[in-house]
């Protein structure tokens, strides 16, 4: 018996709002990656997204390791649109002093 080589197809797909998904699951490849970049195995990876399968994660992170550059930079722009998306709901919303807030309420509602 001899093997063939095999094309295979990685298992991302962007959805509508420009965000790459592993496989059919809602994990992002944002998530991968930052698993795998902090030391994490692939099969430390399936634990903790079981969604996904296995051999998908090892072509996540094939993939990365093959296109680090364009994976970075996709991964920092994102960084980029959720530092603006924070600064975005702070200015609407003030964060300071929530808890303070929140346990004032509850010290009336029980009140």
């Amino acid at each position: 018996m001899s093997l063939k080589p095999a094309t295979v197809e990685i298992p991302l797909t962007t959805d509508q709002h420009g965000v790459v998904r592993v496989g059919g699951a809602r994990v992002t490849i944002d998530s991968v990656v930052t698993a795998f970049r902090t030391g994490a195995t692939a099969e430390e990876i399936a634990q903790q997204f079981p969604t996904l399968g296995l051999a998908d994660i090892y072509q996540v992170v094939a993939y990365y390791l093959s296109h680090t550059g364009e994976v970075d930079a996709y991964l920092a722009d994102r960084e980029k649109d959720a530092a603006s998306l924070r600064l975005v709901i702070e200015s609407d919303f003030d964060p300071r002093g929530l808890r303070a807030r929140l346990l004032a309420r509850r010290r009336i509602a029980a009140g």
